[in-house]
């Protein structure tokens, strides 16, 4: 009885022993692997790759064939057990993909296929542009800017700057559509110059906006304005009434106060300058 136990337990080892030999006494191919051994998967133009196809449970001679979308590309001899080496050059959109390897017999019909690798082009971006739908703010009021660069490969990643300094977390979009962020204006000094950068997975290819700049409108009343005015006074009022309008916005370095004086006794014109 247990001379027979050992019988059954021992015939389905050779069964598998016999399974792993083809008729002409060769090795019965493994699926073939396919890895990619130099490059990456995401490639630009001009850039090369490199495959590498090994059945690893064969018996050489092995043919090794590329294929890419069940077009044959290459094929390949080995008379040992080393890889075939497949290399690729990245010419135009149609050279990505998906590519597979299959391992043959020379001899013999059939054989196996490997595992897909999937090739992706990226294309660099377009300069972003920044704008807003104002380029005029007053103080206290809430505006946007958008940044969108209208070419290369999505996701986008964008920042936006206020001089040099970064002013918001990154914004990565799926998309073909704008990052957008909001700004609250609460004194002069956030009429500076604003810029963004974008960039993608294309390699050193970030880029940055032209500069935008918020112009200052706004009305007020001020005993010592800071930019150009003019000033009346009704003959009715008080002399030393002045109320000041904005005409427009000058240089910080060199600032001139531009008025006139009705007085009821007469009239006079002066130009002062702080």
């Amino acid at each position: 009885m247990y001379f027979l136990t050992v019988l059954l337990f021992s015939y389905p080892q050779m069964s598998q022993q016999i399974q792993k030999t083809t008729a002409n006494g060769k090795e019965m191919l493994s699926n073939p692997k396919l890895v990619l051994v130099q490059g990456a998967l995401n490639v630009v133009m001009k850039q090369n790759v490199t495959l590498s196809c090994l059945s690893e449970s064969a018996s050489p001679p092995v043919r090794y064939t590329l294929f890419k979308h069940n077009q044959q590309v290459s094929a390949l001899n080995r008379s040992d057990l080393t890889p075939a080496l497949f290399t690729l050059t990245i010419n135009s959109a149609s050279d990505v993909g998906e590519y597979k390897c299959k391992a043959e017999y020379i001899i013999s019909s059939g054989g196996k296929y490997s595992n897909s690798l999937i090739f992706t082009l990226i294309e660099p971006i377009s300069k972003p542009v920044l704008s807003s739908p104002t380029s005029q703010a007053k103080k206290g009021q809430n505006v946007t800017l958008s940044c969108l660069s209208e070419n290369g490969s999505l996701p986008i990643s964008y920042l936006f700057f206020k001089g040099s300094q970064n002013i918001s977390p990154q914004k990565t979009m799926q998309k073909r559509e704008a990052a957008v962020i909001f700004l609250f204006i609460d004194s002069l000094s956030d009429y500076g110059t604003y810029k963004c950068k974008a960039s993608n997975s294309f390699p050193n290819n970030a880029k940055y906006s032209n500069g935008f700049n918020f112009t200052l409108a706004e009305k007020f009343k001020s005993t010592r304005p800071s930019t150009s005015f003019t000033s009346t006074v009704n003959a009715e009022e008080s002399e030393n009434e002045v109320i000041y309008t904005e005409i427009e916005p000058v240089k910080p370095e060199e600032e001139y106060i531009n008025f006139s004086v009705i007085r009821r006794e007469e009239e006079k014109g002066e130009n002062l300058k702080l």
